[in-house]
């Protein structure tokens, strides 16, 4: 089965130039598309600092029942502790600027992002309207009002 939008890309930045390419998928069973740095020079991110880095680069997402995720990558918070201010970023399909990847780096060393780098990951998904409706009762469940730890799992 096979699962396709199209995604028109804008390159708005002149930052390391031409060098940056089109989002393209890794491998056959990536779900996301790797963002580069846009950046001309190695940007230091100290720990616990936090920094804006632009990826030089604005999309249209085709429907709004579609919504673009930026995510972590796995390689850089796992070996560097370099993961997202926000945890997940949104890119709406009304958004129309260039896609800023917000850093933050939670490791014991500071971190030098490099001009081109790849420094987040960006998957699409749907989009449900919620369509909210006051109610006096929720249905019961075996959970309940439990929050959290409260389902005794590790």
């Amino acid at each position: 089965m096979s699962l396709s939008i199209v995604v028109k890309v804008k390159k708005i930045s002149e930052k390391i130039g031409a060098s940056i390419p089109l989002p393209s998928y890794s491998t056959p069973g990536s779900a996301g598309v790797d963002l580069p740095a846009c950046i001309d020079e190695p940007l230091v991110v100290a720990p616990g600092q936090r920094a804006s880095i632009p990826t030089g680069m604005a999309i249209e997402v085709p429907d709004r029942h579609i919504v673009g995720l930026i995510f972590p990558r796995s390689g850089l918070a796992s070996r560097h502790g370099i993961t997202l201010a926000n945890a997940v970023g949104v890119v709406d399909s009304d958004y129309k600027g260039e896609i800023l990847v917000a850093v933050h780096n939670q490791g014991s060393q500071s971190y030098a992002i490099s001009p081109g780098e790849r420094i987040a990951q960006l998957v699409f998904m749907p989009v449900f309207e919620a369509i909210f409706e006051e109610a006096a009762e929720l249905a019961e469940t075996g959970r309940g009002a439990g929050g959290f730890g409260s389902t005794g799992k590790i």
